[in-house]
């Protein structure tokens, strides 16, 4: 349980650096970029095996990892968009929301259990994240109302299946941080081109607070990736009531940490919200 609680820990603090770079005029694509480069290097440092790029390639994780590099840094992009034009808490339940994937995914693949305490759990979760959304007085803009929502669900959901999917199937002993480390390798190798291409064009800015936002942002990225790896390979927790817990306990920090240090208004839904994602995720742990 330590492991799935450093991960909410460390997820919950991906947030409050996106809100932070808009605050400090960081540029998000360099920090992000920055930030991989600095995720990989965890990987690698924490890894007890012998790096060996032959063996890595041979892996047969290796193109699962090569598609969850692209998605991590598309997804991260519109991740840090969304908290900067809609807040922390509709940025995180927008991800959040995409927790009936994995939940589905594991239910159907692994047969794992589905009793009415863990399925009310898993229904009062998605209205908590329904609830916590609701943002009042705001006007309905296609683009950040839905599009992004829409792309951060099905981005997020198939993120979080194919990490349990991979960790399920290919990854052997001690292999989590190599795994994790060749994410963020191909994804530090995206945004570079990515920055390169800008650079061409001479739209490309360097930004040097950037080193730092990434950085910051690199080393609780892996701890993130890590941590929940590490607790969806504890044999007494199921990966349905993992994702449960992880998504909707991130929706409550996140949402409470606006609401104190960026003095994010709550609505009256907006609490209904976090009082339900609390009843949720204690009818999911107790199951």
């Amino acid at each position: 349980m330590i492991y799935l609680l450093l991960s909410i820990l460390a997820s919950t603090l991906i947030f409050l650096i996106f809100k932070l770079f808009d605050r400090f005029k960081i540029n998000t694509l360099q920090a992000i970029v920055f930030n991989y480069i600095t995720a990989c290097f965890c990987g690698f440092i924490t890894s007890k095996n012998p790096l060996n790029t032959q063996e890595i390639i041979h892996t047969e994780w290796f193109f699962g990892a090569l598609i969850l590099g692209f998605l991590f840094i598309s997804i991260f992009n519109v991740m840090a968009i969304t908290s900067q034009r809609n807040g922390l808490s509709v940025a995180s339940v927008a991800t959040k929301m995409s927790v009936i994937i994995p939940v589905v995914f594991g239910i159907y693949m692994y047969n794992e259990s589905t009793g009415f305490q863990k399925l009310s759990g898993i229904l009062l979760a998605l209205f908590a994240v329904y609830f916590v959304s609701i943002k009042k007085g705001a006007k309905f803009h296609f683009k950040n109302n839905l599009l992004l929502p829409l792309i951060l669900f099905l981005g997020s959901g198939i993120i979080d299946t194919s990490i349990k999917y991979i960790e399920t199937t290919y990854l052997k002993e001690g292999g989590i941080p190599l795994f994790s480390a060749t994410i963020f390798f191909f994804a530090a190798c995206i945004g570079i081109g990515i920055l390169i291409v800008k650079m061409i064009r001479k739209e490309f800015i360097f930004n040097p607070q950037s080193i730092l936002g990434g950085i910051a942002l690199g080393i609780v990225n892996y701890a993130s990736i890590y941590y929940l790896l590490k607790a969806l390979n504890h044999e007494n927790l199921e990966s349905s009531a993992i994702f449960t817990i992880n998504n909707v306990s991130i929706i409550l920090f996140t949402s409470l940490i606006g609401l104190l240090l960026f003095k994010e208004k709550l609505s009256f839904k907006n609490w209904i919200g976090v009082g339900l994602a609390i009843i949720s995720i204690l009818l999911v742990t107790l199951a």
